[in-house]
């Protein structure tokens, strides 16, 4: 079996610079990354897709290629298609590669796990031609494909984005429904002052902005009622925009309000999570290093609460930092020094987080769906089925379990855990941190017996430079 000093799982922005640091710094470090390329889901396939399809991605993508360079290094294992699904004591990780289970061992590791979409369960959610905002970006990203006819509807910064890249593309949406408020706005400039320290964020939302209204693209806030009508696929959306009721055709709809941390490695870890209320989910609970209280257990990037692309940079180099000084490659006072531009830079991308966070809040009647509303795709379970499990004395997420299979589909739980979480503590009175959240146990992800039956003690890409230097 083999072993790094590092193990960093995710190949994201925070991963990628945590590595790259710790290999400068004389670690060894391998990276699992379940992607085929180096980027994560903000960097998508960046090396090959920049050259293609840049200019409609912008700049900010664009730097992608700076962090795929440095991980390209000597010291650094980067394997890729390795789907992690099991995290034992003293860093046995297991997974997936290839069709077949792999482990490796590890001295300390470092989650850059990202982000997961905020589901946005409403009315017709789940038709045929309804996805994630993320996901039809994924499409653009990856294959070049474009969404036609398409309507935006939610809240955050990342509807501009799709909209901006939407329009240099050529097919800009045909509206964008959106759902924060004038009242949230002006509930916001209680931020102010952050906004203004980190005002790249805000220069570049109003230049998205202006672009979308100069092309003449329809917008409504402050909506409610939102609803995807169709039968067999999405038709259509009705909302009402003050006193008004609007209905839109469409062939697809992109949802999104907000992104929230992707926790389910580290809480398979046992790592203590805490409800975060601005951004309305549960964040581990870390130093300002990235160190979780669970030993030689790091977390960066917006699986560590919800920063942006940048920020996760930042984090992850500080995390390596800290890593190799525990390692004794990096003095304290070193580790210090190195780390002051890192943290300086950390602080300016956080510091409009909390303007943004109360001026794009979660669309509330998603948080708390109608009764018949889906909230399990899985296992078909509605926001009404979790109400009167409440009522049959259910007060936490692991006993919808045996109710009614709520979190036990393919997904584990990853998209319905935090409405389980919300819809329980509004029925029973509680706070999210005593309704809690499902506790999750290996596998992380489905593996197969197949796959298991093929353990290889020794990794792939290891084997075959063994192979190759015999």
């Amino acid at each position: 079996m083999t072993r790094s000093d590092l193990v960093v799982v995710g190949a994201g922005p925070a991963g990628m610079a945590a590595a790259a640091q710790a290999a400068e710094l004389g670690l060894s470090v391998t990276v699992l990354d379940e992607q085929a390329c180096a980027g994560g889901q903000i960097y998508r396939d960046v090396d090959r897709v920049v050259p293609l399809r840049g200019d409609i991605l912008g700049a900010d993508y664009v730097h992608g290629t700076t962090l795929t360079a440095a991980l390209r290094r000597a010291a650094i294992s980067h394997v890729t298609g390795a789907v992690v699904w099991a995290i034992e004591d003293a860093f046995r990780i297991s997974y997936t590669r290839e069709g077949r289970g792999v482990q490796i061992e590890a001295d300390r590791i470092l989650l850059a796990t990202g982000a997961l979409e905020r589901s946005m369960p409403l009315p017709g959610w789940t038709l045929p031609g309804v996805m994630t905002a993320g996901a039809g970006q994924i499409l653009l990203k990856q294959s070049g494909v474009l969404a036609r006819n398409a309507v935006l509807v939610g809240s955050g910064p990342l509807l501009y984005l799709i909209a901006a890249q939407m329009l240099r593309a050529g097919t800009p949406p045909k509206a964008m429904i959106e759902t924060q408020s004038r009242g949230d706005l002006i509930g916001a400039t209680r931020h102010i002052g952050g906004a203004l320290r980190g005002a790249s964020y805000l220069v570049k939302g109003l230049r998205m902005l202006a672009s979308i209204i100069r092309a003449g693209v329809p917008r409504h806030t402050g909506v409610t009622d939102i609803a995807v009508e169709g039968t067999d696929k999405a038709e259509a959306v009705t909302f009402q925009s003050g006193r008004r009721s609007h209905r839109i055709t469409c062939d697809t709809v992109f949802l999104h309000h907000g992104v929230v941390p992707n926790t389910q490695a580290a809480r398979s870890l046992g790592v203590t999570h805490s409800w975060n209320t601005a951004q309305q989910c549960f964040v581990p609970q870390l130093d300002d290093w990235g160190q979780s209280d669970r030993a030689g257990v790091f977390i960066a990037g917006d699986g560590a609460g919800i920063g942006g692309a940048k920020a996760a940079e930042h984090a992850g180099t500080l995390a390596a930092l800290q890593i190799a000084c525990e390692a004794g490659r990096l003095s304290r006072e070193e580790r210090d020094r190195r780390a002051a531009a890192p943290r300086a830079g950390l602080a300016h991308e956080l510091a409009a987080r909390p303007f943004l966070d109360a001026a794009y809040p979660p669309y509330a009647p998603a948080l708390l769906p109608d009764d018949s509303t889906p909230i399990c795709r899985c296992e078909e379970v509605t926001a009404g089925d979790i109400r009167s499990y409440a009522k049959l004395g259910c007060i936490g997420p692991n006993q919808t379990k045996a109710f009614g299979r709520a979190g036990m589909g393919p997904c584990q739980g990853r998209y319905c855990g935090l409405s389980v979480t919300a819809l329980l503590a509004d029925a029973t009175g509680r706070t999210p941190d005593e309704t809690g959240y499902y506790r999750i146990r290996p596998p992380l992800k489905p593996v197969t017996l197949g796959e298991l039956a093929g353990m290889n003690i020794t990794a792939p890409d290891t084997a075959e430079k063994e192979k190759a230097h015999d």
